[in-house]
């Protein structure tokens, strides 16, 4: 047990998954409110094409409240849970917008996404955030060749990434930049928010059934 932490009791917990394992009731509240705010994301991306601002944002403000108003501990979905305090919630926000930014910039994701990712950031704090936007790329990418396959849009797509090798290698002879947005004019946009979820809710997942003493 870590220095500082309270008992756990395993009697008053909810047996899940692992035979070892056992959960009070904080894990699975917070495990639970994410998913409810990644729902609604998914539910807006698949009617609309769009994450709102007030979703993200009031999945940003909850994140926050739960972080600040929890006892401190080692995470929401740890095994001594508790939260991260505000500090370390924002550079959660932070982390998440830093690493889908770039292909928000290369026209790749839109600002939603971004936004979506910075938002489980909040919840999971800085750490945690780098594999789920691993996990998050991941299931993006099975979630696109499903799609291709489903659309027939495969032979498109390949065409045009091969128009851009073309382009990137002609330009670095010439010294000029490829634009990063011929790969991607397959008429077809991924509903990211399928991704962004799967991936949070396999690390959350993960962390449930092996965090723990």
């Amino acid at each position: 047990m870590p220095a500082g932490m309270p008992g756990r009791h395993a009697p008053s917990g909810i047996p899940f998954f692992h035979p070892n394992r056992t959960f009070a009731m904080p894990e699975l509240l917070t495990a639970i409110g994410l998913c409810a705010w990644l729902l609604a994301a998914v539910v807006t991306d698949l009617r609309s094409r769009r994450i709102p601002n007030w979703l993200v944002g009031g999945g940003m403000l909850c994140g926050l409240a739960v972080q600040a108003a929890a006892p401190s501990g080692m995470g929401l979905f740890h095994f001594w849970w508790g939260g991260l305090g505000i500090g370390t919630a924002l550079l959660g926000l932070l982390a998440g917008l830093a690493l889908f930014l770039p292909l928000h910039l290369l026209r790749i994701l839109g600002a939603g996404d971004v936004k979506l990712l910075a938002m489980v950031g909040v919840w999971v704090g800085p750490r945690l955030v780098i594999g789920t936007a691993l996990l998050t790329l991941l299931a993006g990418g099975l979630l696109a060749i499903v799609m291709m396959l489903g659309t027939r849009t495969a032979r498109r797509v390949l065409a045009n990434v091969r128009v851009l090798l073309m382009t990137a290698f002609v330009g670095a002879q010439a010294g000029k930049p490829a634009p990063m947005d011929i790969a991607m004019t397959s008429g077809v946009r991924i509903p990211y928010a399928i991704a962004i979820a799967a991936g949070a809710i396999v690390q959350i997942g993960w962390l449930l059934t092996h965090a723990g003493p």
